[in-house]
């Protein structure tokens, strides 16, 4: 069960594709779309990832960052990045702990074997550090226009 709006989001420091350490407290002030995904270069993660990098302008307009979070390693983050040409910050989190703490760890099967794996999941969190919106089970196509519209109306209220 993923975290609920009005929850305080977990904190976090971690390395970014670049090896730098970046945590969520760093981003107090700014609204933030953090974004769990299960792995770098696969079909629905690029085009999950190329979607956000092609609709930076508008959530720069809307007033937020992307933050992008995987088991990956900072290297294949790296590699993602330059592949993809990607515009916002990817986080890993090799150990799962950020994955743990934003409860985005489920069960999963591939080719008729169960392993426990990233759950697509979405988080919309506010200037303050509070979650204000949750999308625990993303589709891919049209989920960051969603978020967009989201965080607008968000930033209305």
């Amino acid at each position: 069960m993923a975290l609920e709006a009005l929850n305080k989001a977990p904190n976090f420091t971690a390395l970014t594709d670049e090896g730098k350490e970046a945590g969520l407290s760093k981003y107090l002030g700014k609204w933030v779309v953090l974004y769990f995904y299960p792995k770098d270069n696969t079909s629905g993660c690029t085009t999950e990832a190329c979607d956000f990098r092609d609709n930076m302008a508008r959530i720069t307009r809307a007033g937020a960052v992307v933050l992008g979070v995987s088991p990956d390693s900072v290297k294949s983050h790296d590699g993602f990045k330059d592949k993809f040409n990607l515009n916002f910050s990817l986080i890993s989190d090799t150990d799962k702990s950020i994955c743990k703490a934003y409860d985005v760890l489920g069960e999963k099967s591939m080719y008729g074997k169960k392993f426990i794996g990233v759950i697509r999941t979405t988080y919309i969190i506010d200037d303050k550090g509070l979650i204000r919106y949750v999308d625990p089970k993303v589709s891919v196509e049209g989920h960051v226009d969603d978020i967009i519209n989201k965080l607008k109306e968000l930033k209305k209220k």
